[in-house]
């Protein structure tokens, strides 16, 4: 069976979306293929997003990921919002879950470590209930 497609989506793709991308790609890539992408699109990744996951995980997510728009990725099976406190994105159609993450952009490290594992707790979650659909 084809992996299926999962879009981690929030407004501007700098932060937990590419966190999410990362650690999907990371942790799953043998049950489903991991996207980001937002409404808007930033520069660059956000710096302690990168340096954190570099620490955590050794990925560096500036070498394999970039801010894109949800124009750029493939039509998902799965489409999951990081968290709508910002405003959803509309991406022309429903989302599949909204995992309703605070965006940790300018906070400290330690919560930027405890939005990462919420993330890769998600992450785990939805390979183990897309495995058992399988």
């Amino acid at each position: 069976m084809d992996k299926k497609k999962v879009a981690f989506i929030c407004v501007h793709n700098s932060c937990r979306s590419q966190i999410a991308e990362a650690l999907g790609k990371h942790l799953a890539s043998d049950v489903f293929e991991s996207y980001s992408a937002g409404t808007e699109t930033k520069p660059r990744i956000n710096p302690d997003a990168v340096r954190l996951m570099k620490a955590l995980y050794g990925i560096d997510m500036e070498k394999t990921q970039y801010s894109k728009l949800i124009s750029q990725i493939p039509a998902p099976d799965i489409a999951i919002s990081m968290g709508c406190n910002v405003g959803c994105p509309f991406i022309g159609r429903a989302f599949d879950d909204n995992w309703g993450l605070e965006d940790p952009t300018g906070k400290s490290d330690s919560e930027f470590r405890e939005v990462i594992a919420r993330i890769k707790e998600k992450i785990i979650a939805l390979k183990e209930s897309l495995k058992k659909m399988d």
